[in-house]
C-alpha cells in the first residue's frame, strides 16, 4: 500500500481550507498541526501521516473518509471515559485492500506519537515515504509474520516480536506469508520535533 501522495493531498487540503475562509494560522489553531507544517503539506513538500490528516480534516470540519474515499470515521465520548467503537474508528485501506490501518491514537497527539492497528493480507506490503527527521517506528507482530525494511536494512519479524527502526528513510512492512498478519505500529517523533511536525 502506497502512502497518500503529498502533492495530490496538499492542493486538495488547501482548496478545502480556502473554501472555509480559513488562514493557515486559523487551521493550525483548530487542528493542532503547526502552521509551518501545514504550509509544507499544502505545497506538497511534506508527506503527512494518516493521523495528521485526520487532525486536519477534523479542523476543517470535513469527513476524513470522504477525503480518502474510504469508510466512516466519527467518535463519541461518555463522561471521563472516551469510547471509540470499532465502526467509528478511522480506518484506511489500500487500493487493492491488502492493507488496513485503524488509527487508535487521539488526534491531539498527531505529530508527537501515533499508533495504529495494522492488518496485511498475504503478499501485501505497506510502503511508506520518509517521515520527519529522527522519527522511529515500533512494530509488534501480534499474529503471523512480517518483513520490516528501513532504508537498506531488512529483518524478519515473528509473532510476539517487536522491531524498532528509523522511519526518516523509506520503509515498509510486508507480509510474505500465506496467512493474514496483524500488528501494532507506534510512530514516535523526536522530542525536538514536537511542534506537530509530522511528515
Amino acid at each position: 500500500m502506497s502512502e497518500l501522495n503529498a502533492p495530490q493531498i496538499g492542493p486538495l487540503l488547501q482548496r478545502r481550507r480556502k473554501e472555509r475562509g480559513l488562514t493557515l494560522q486559523q487551521l493550525s489553531a483548530l487542528s493542532g498541526v503547526s502552521k509551518s507544517m501545514l504550509s509544507q503539506i499544502e505545497r506538497g513538500e511534506a508527506n503527512p501521516t494518516f493521523a495528521v490528516l485526520w487532525s486536519l480534516t477534523r479542523g476543517l470540519g470535513i469527513d476524513f473518509v470522504a477525503l480518502l474515499g474510504e469508510g466512516q470515521a466519527t467518535s463519541c465520548a461518555d463522561n471521563a471515559i472516551e469510547m471509540l467503537s470499532l465502526e467509528h474508528t478511522p480506518t484506511i485501506r489500500s487500493a487493492d485492500s491488502s492493507c488496513q490501518l485503524r488509527i487508535l491514537s487521539p488526534p491531539s497527539l498527531s505529530g508527537d506519537i501515533e499508533w495504529y492497528d495494522v492488518e496485511i493480507a498475504p503478499d501485501g506490503c505497506l510502503d511508506s515515504s520518509p517521515h520527519a527527521a529522527g522519527a522511529v517506528e515500533h512494530f509488534t507482530a501480534l499474529s503471523g509474520e512480517f518483513v520490516i525494511a528501513s532504508g537498506a536494512s531488512r529483518h524478519f519479524l515473528r509473532q510476539g516480536e517487536t522491531a524498532r527502526y528509523p522511519v526518516d528513510v523509506a520503509h515498509s512492512i510486508s507480509n510474505q506469508s500465506e496467512k493474514p498478519s496483524r500488528g501494532l505500529m507506534v510512530l514516535l517523533y523526536r522530542k525536538s520535533s514536537k511542534g506537530r511536525n509530522a511528515s
